[in-house]
């Protein structure tokens, strides 16, 4: 997660300096659709790495996110996190997603992201997904050493 290995790099590469810490980061993402490209800028806001408890339930909670830049086709934060269940060790991977359309000049891509963001963004987050889970699981399905299963879908909100 904290090389961003989990995004797929045929929809979005990041480009920062790995030595730098997480928190405070400056990542350049290119974003690819229909052939073409786009670099927009994004900062890690925040890492968090925590136990919370939810329902009852001890949860072990560490990630990061990151707020968009001036550029970004978006004003907002994605959160990723790994949640480890305590009591059954069990794990997920959220994504949470706060956003709404930035200030696009060029009218053919405010239009083009009007049509097609929320889409592109869902798209994002279930690869992520079956990234994380391919990355943590052999070829059969059973889980690396890392012991890491992964929940289907990406929580995200319906409203922008």
């Amino acid at each position: 997660m904290r090389e961003y290995e989990f995004a797929d790099p045929r929809i979005v590469r990041a480009i920062y300096h790995p030595g730098d810490p997480l928190e405070g980061r400056d990542m350049l993402l290119v974003i690819r659709f229909l052939g073409l490209s786009f670099r927009v800028g994004v900062r890690v806001s925040g890492v968090i790495d925590e136990v919370r408890r939810v329902d009852g339930r001890d949860v072990k909670v560490w990630g990061w996110s990151y707020s968009t830049l001036k550029g970004h086709f978006e004003t907002g934060q994605m959160d990723y996190e790994l949640w480890r269940w305590l009591d059954t060790d069990a794990v997920e991977f959220r994504i949470h997603v706060v956003s709404k359309a930035s200030r696009i000049g060029n009218p053919i891509i405010r239009l083009g992201f009007r049509i097609f963001g929320r889409r592109q963004q869902v798209r994002f987050a279930k690869r992520a997904c079956e990234r994380m889970a391919c990355l943590v699981t052999d070829d059969r399905g059973a889980p690396t050493a890392s012991g890491i299963p992964v929940a289907e879908e990406p929580n995200m909100p319906t409203g922008r």
